[in-house]
């Protein structure tokens, strides 16, 4: 399950910026407090964490960041008190709700897991990384109740199946390499045999002269046609350079390419408009100062004007970083390759 380090709602920008707190010195004492966390300085990390909200105790990013040090030291039930108590303050944010669920599902408390990112959802429900929580936590839940029907009913051979498979979803799929196919060996050429000796023979007959050959008739060359292999190479590089301009774009905050990559059919997650979101697009990709998208392990399918990418998604927004699985479901529209659907998780 993945761990939130920083909340990037747009709901704390605001709250920020109505309260007219943003500046160079409060970045600097979240930057600062990052950095320790990063480097394992902990301590340090929860003496700044402290100090900062000694005087601003309401702080929602400064408590996030206590939480995050709490779970990091080892100190799992104040890092859930911190951030049942950041729930019950701001119920806005998504991320809370996340790392709760997170916490509880270290300690096997699934249920708790479950309700906790159910919320974040609700709150959020274009919160890709929830999402994929919520699926993991499903899986363990199936896993616990197939694990006490076997205990119930040993002889149930419906189950075992069951089991198998939610077991293989928490298992890495290695794929065996194949060795290059080495060329054969060139056949050893034969030693020649020796002729054998001329017999006297009689002087033959003269032969009639031969008429002249026909001059031979020129034979246009053959216009190479590109086999079938070649062709669907090139199809794929175009999906593949469609995905990267999509992240090019992301990465950038152009809106205008990034909205662009999806066609008109394309259906938001959640109960969304599509006009809704793009709203909520242009807000939460605008609003921050750095974006960066790294993508891992493209593999592309295509099968006539449909084509499936499917990789592993590193995203890096401001102090937030998150890594997952994730599809995107594309159609050629004329001469372009736009994206129809986006799934995050599998």
């Amino acid at each position: 399950m993945k761990y939130v380090k920083t909340p990037s709602s747009i709901l704390f920008v605001l709250l920020v910026l109505s309260m007219g707190l943003v500046g160079a010195a409060r970045a600097d004492e979240y930057a600062e407090t990052l950095q320790l966390l990063r480097t394992g300085r902990l301590a340090d990390a929860q003496t700044k964490t402290d100090a900062f909200l000694a005087a601003k105790p309401r702080d929602p990013q400064m408590r996030f960041l206590k939480g995050v040090i709490q779970r990091d030291s080892g100190k799992v039930n104040e890092a859930i008190a911190t951030f049942n108590k950041l729930t019950e303050d701001y119920p806005e944010l998504p991320e809370p709700y996340n790392n709760l669920a997170v916490l509880y599902a270290g300690q096997s408390q699934f249920d708790k897991a479950r309700a906790a990112l159910e919320q974040a959802i609700r709150t959020n429900p274009s919160y890709a990384t929830a999402h994929e929580n919520l699926g993991d936590v499903y899986a363990k839940l199936a896993s616990q109740a197939y694990n006490k029907a076997l205990q119930l009913d040993s002889g149930n051979t419906a189950v075992q199946p069951k089991l198998a498979l939610i077991r293989e979803l928490f298992t890495p799929n290695l794929k065996a390499l194949r060795p290059a196919n080495s060329p054969p060996a060139p056949a050893p050429t034969p030693a020649p045999t020796p002729a054998p000796a001329p017999t006297p023979a009689p002087a033959p007959a003269p032969a009639p002269t031969p008429a002249p050959p026909p001059t031979p008739v020129a034979t246009p060359a053959p216009v190479p046609v590109p086999s079938k292999p070649a062709v669907a190479e090139a199809v794929n590089k175009e999906v593949e350079a469609t995905v990267a301009a999509w992240a090019k774009a992301w990465a950038a905050k152009d809106m205008a390419a990034y909205l662009g990559a999806y066609g008109k059919d394309f259906d938001p997650q959640g109960s969304q408009t599509r006009s809704a979101w793009e709203d909520d697009r242009r807000k939460r990709i605008t609003g921050k100062s750095s974006i960066n998208v790294k993508l891992d392990n493209l593999v592309v399918t295509v099968d006539g004007n449909k084509a499936v990418a499917k990789f592993r998604q590193d995203y890096r927004a401001d102090a937030l970083s998150v890594s997952s699985r994730k599809t995107l479901d594309l159609r050629r529209v004329g001469e372009r390759w736009l994206i129809v659907k986006e799934t995050t998780g599998r």
